[in-house]
C-alpha cells in the first residue's frame, strides 16, 4: 500500500506506506438486552494504562502469538479486561477492520454476552464498565462530527452519557455498527 489510504480512521491524509508496520488488534463490541432494550457494553480505561489513559473503549487489545482469528483476541481481552467468559459470548460477526491513527488494524467483533453479568475489573486496565442504550447512540442528536484542523477526515464525539465521553476510534466503530444496523 502506498500513498493516502481514505481507510484510515476517517483520515485520508495519513499515509500508510509498505514500511508502516500494523499492529494487530481486535475489540468486542458487546450488546447486551436489558430491561428498556438493547445497549452496548463500554469500558474507561484507567490512567495507568500505557495509552489512551482514561478514554471509552470496548474491550480489546493487540493480539497475541498463536491467535490466528480476532475473534480469538477479543475475547481473551475481554476475559483479561472485564471477566467476560467467552463461552457466554454468542458472535454475531465482525465490522470492516480499521486502521488507527495509532497504527493498528483494528477488527471489531460483535457479540452478544449474558445481562447482568458481574465483572472483575483488570484494575491496571479498566476504571469503569458501563452501558449506553442503543436508540440513544443512533439518535443524530446525541453527537457532532467535526473536521479537525490540517485533517481531511472527520472525528466523531458523543454528548456525554452518564459522565462518560465517547469519541474517537470507539465511536467511529460504534457508528459504523449502527450503520450496519440501519439505525
Amino acid at each position: 500500500m502506498s500513498g493516502a489510504n481514505p481507510s484510515v480512521y476517517g483520515y485520508s491524509d495519513i499515509e500508510i506506506t509498505d514500511e508502516t508496520r500494523l499492529k494487530c488488534a481486535a475489540v468486542l463490541i458487546p450488546l447486551v438486552d436489558a430491561d428498556d432494550g438493547w445497549h452496548i457494553l463500554y469500558t474507561r480505561r484507567t490512567d495507568r494504562v500505557e495509552s489512551h489513559k482514561g478514554q471509552v473503549s470496548f474491550p480489546g487489545g493487540g493480539c497475541d502469538a498463536g491467535e490466528t482469528t480476532a475473534e480469538q483476541t477479543a475475547l481473551r481481552e475481554a476475559q483479561e479486561e472485564v471477566g467476560i467468559d467467552p463461552a457466554g459470548v454468542r458472535i454475531l460477526g465482525r465490522l470492516p477492520n480499521m486502521i488507527t491513527i495509532t497504527a493498528f488494524s483494528v477488527t471489531p467483533v460483535v457479540g452478544v454476552i449474558r445481562w447482568p453479568a458481574v465483572f472483575r475489573l483488570g484494575e491496571n486496565e479498566v476504571e469503569r464498565v458501563f452501558t449506553i442504550p442503543l436508540q440513544w447512540l443512533a439518535d443524530r442528536g446525541n453527537r457532532w462530527e467535526f473536521r479537525m484542523p490540517g485533517r481531511n477526515g472527520s472525528v466523531i464525539a458523543y454528548h456525554p452519557y452518564d459522565g462518560e465521553l465517547l469519541w474517537g476510534a470507539t465511536a467511529r466503530m460504534t457508528v459504523d455498527f449502527l450503520d450496519v444496523l440501519g439505525l
